[in-house]
């Protein structure tokens, strides 16, 4: 890969800028008159913003920031929806020179308010319906959205209630400043705020601009959650940053997902696995209801979609090609982005010879976003591709087949954890490499393949990292026993990012009795689906634990493996 890729003339160029806030600003001037926020709900459009109209937004938000003392280096979380004033307020902060706090709107109250006290932002940008099962939070500012005129917001301030303003003064950030602390895991352990760093991002940006840039006209459809980060970097920083556009739909039902692709002609879709299984189940419903010659027809051509886009994608002959399948995604649709989970190979192939390329790639929260990715020349759903510009990878004790821990470096390597010296120095090696926790090995070609992972955590096909003492809180109790939460591959090795699950660990010297297993299924039914775990091991001996009673949880699973196999495990089954 060249040290420098080859960016289109419309583009911003990052290694210029200092901050985010000089990337916006830069963006909003030299794009003023195209399209930049596209807001629907059901079938019909809210509003559209260019980016003079996004600019003219941000700063009733700005002016307001400023006015209450909040400047470079004060924290504003935003726990939204995905929507425009996401992207306004943002925006707004960091032209102002805060640190953005992104939280997840799909998380309860409580893990919320848990993970606000841990940030302890100066202000907190939510909605309504969100603001209202919070509990008592101490945030000096809180705005609310979409509150109804005259609601009793106990202080707050209501976000349609900001006077106009002129304007508010920027700030100046630098490249080694935090832009964002985003958390990487919930409540139930120490809380990981991830400090990302103005340079992270624009070094990541930078990478990915060279491989899949956008242009004016290029429209971003924003489904998975802004907090998230591939929305954060694919459905905000780098559409502004080209003068695309970010469409937004308020209502996530199926039919209105296809209307906005449809209605908008979407070049630029992030989705994870889950999300993709289910477009190709659904697909494959279509053509199961067709007459066997259109099923052989469509077969032949893409086969011939296949040899013609053996090198590349050439989305003009796919999309003559194969016109009813494009049609149905609104016959634009040049690149699906996907990650935050492991997408299975023939998942990724069945997009590819329709014409719909995905791009698949591999990071984690403390690099920023993506540490690999795949330039689809050829495509290979193979592998995760090979290292962005200016990433390294590396194979930590590789065994005889060349597998080992993946560790990394570079520029968009994260600052640490929020308050957490030790937790941070866990995270690196001596010689200052990020662990990552996953295996896997790099082929000739510099490609990496993952295999499994070597930490105590899974990854959902919805692209949710579940840490297993996140989980524990809600067995606590059970009758006095002792739980430990477990990934049923960190306790039984397997080469496998699929089909991953979570154990529950009992302390039952006399195996478990009904009454327990009762009790078990109870917390585990009121538990998120993607938190439940899917069986339970009764283990007879005490736990071992530290001098201060923290759980051994390494010596914990070596002591499971050498007296128990999967065997042993009691299947919960579904509540």
């Amino acid at each position: 890969m060249s040290a420098e890729p080859a960016l289109p003339p419309h583009a911003l160029w990052p290694a210029a800028y200092a901050s985010l806030g000089d990337l916006l600003a830069d963006a909003f001037v030299q794009f003023k008159s195209e399209t930049a926020l596209i807001e629907c709900s059901r079938r019909k459009e809210r509003h559209r913003l260019t980016y003079l109209d996004l600019w003219r937004a941000t700063r009733p938000f700005g002016r307001m920031l400023q006015d209450r003392g909040l400047g470079a280096g004060d924290r504003l979380a935003i726990l939204m929806t995905n929507q425009s004033r996401w992207l306004i307020a943002a925006s707004a902060a960091l032209l102002r020179g805060l640190t953005l706090v992104p939280l997840d709107y799909k998380l309860t109250g409580e893990e919320q308010a848990a993970l606000l006290a841990h940030a302890r932002p100066g202000a907190l940008l939510v909605e309504y319906g969100l603001w209202r099962r919070l509990p008592p939070l101490d945030v000096p500012l809180v705005i609310v959205s979409e509150a109804p005129e005259g609601a009793d917001l106990k202080g707050a301030v209501r976000y349609e209630d900001l006077p106009e303003a002129e304007g508010f003064d920027r700030l100046p950030r630098t490249r080694d400043d935090i832009a964002c602390i985003v958390y990487s895991s919930g409540t139930g352990g120490t809380p990981k705020g991830c400090l990302l760093t103005h340079g992270n991002y624009l070094a990541q940006w930078q990478a990915l601009a060279g491989l899949y840039p956008m242009a004016p006209g290029d429209r971003f459809f924003s489904l998975l959650p802004t907090n998230h980060a591939i929305d954060f970097m694919t459905g905000f920083l780098g559409p502004l940053s080209c003068g695309g556009a970010v469409v937004h739909q308020r209502t996530l039902r199926p039919e209105f997902l296809r209307w906005t692709l449809q209605e908008y002609g979407i070049t630029h879709i992030a989705l994870v696995p889950r999300l993709l299984e289910a477009l190709r189940e659904g697909m494959a419903n279509t053509l199961d209801d067709q007459p066997p010659w259109k099923r052989r027809t469509l077969g032949a051509l893409v086969k011939l979609n296949r040899r013609l886009t053996r090198d590349t994608p050439r989305h003009a002959i796919s999309s003559k090609l194969l016109a009813p399948v494009h049609e149905g995604f609104g016959g634009k649709l040049r690149l699906i982005f996907a990650g935050g989970a492991f997408v299975p190979p023939d998942l990724a192939q069945y997009f590819y010879d329709l014409g719909l390329p995905v791009v698949i790639g591999y990071g984690l929260t403390e690099a920023c976003t993506v540490i690999t990715v795949n330039d689809l020349r050829p495509f290979r759903p193979d592998s995760v591709g090979p290292p962005v510009q200016g990433a390294k990878v590396r194979i930590a004790d590789p065994g005889s087949d060349g597998v080992g821990q993946v560790e990394v470096s570079g520029p968009t390597v994260f600052a640490g954890y929020l308050d957490a010296p030790e937790l941070t120095a866990e995270a690196f090696t001596e010689d200052g490499w990020l662990r990552t926790g996953d295996l896997g090995h790099l082929d000739g070609s510099g490609h990496l393949h993952l295999v499994g992972r070597a930490r105590n955590m899974i990854v959902t096909s919805g692209g949710k990292n579940v840490y297993p003492e996140d989980v524990e809180i809600a067995f606590r109790g059970l009758d006095g026993a002792s739980c430990a939460v477990m990934a049923r591959n960190f306790l039984w090795p397997q080469r496998t990012l699929t089909d991953e699950e979570l154990v529950l660990v009992v302390h039952a010297e006399e195996g478990l009795r009904p009454d327990l297993l009762r009790a078990i299924q109870d917390a585990n039914r009121r538990l998120p689906e993607h938190k439940r775990v899917a069986s339970v091991l009764a283990f007879g001996e005490e736990f071992p634990t530290t001098a201060s009673l923290k759980l051994k949880r390494g010596e914990l699973a070596a002591q499971i493996r050498e007296h128990h196999t999967p065997a042993d495990l009691v299947t919960l089954g579904a509540p």
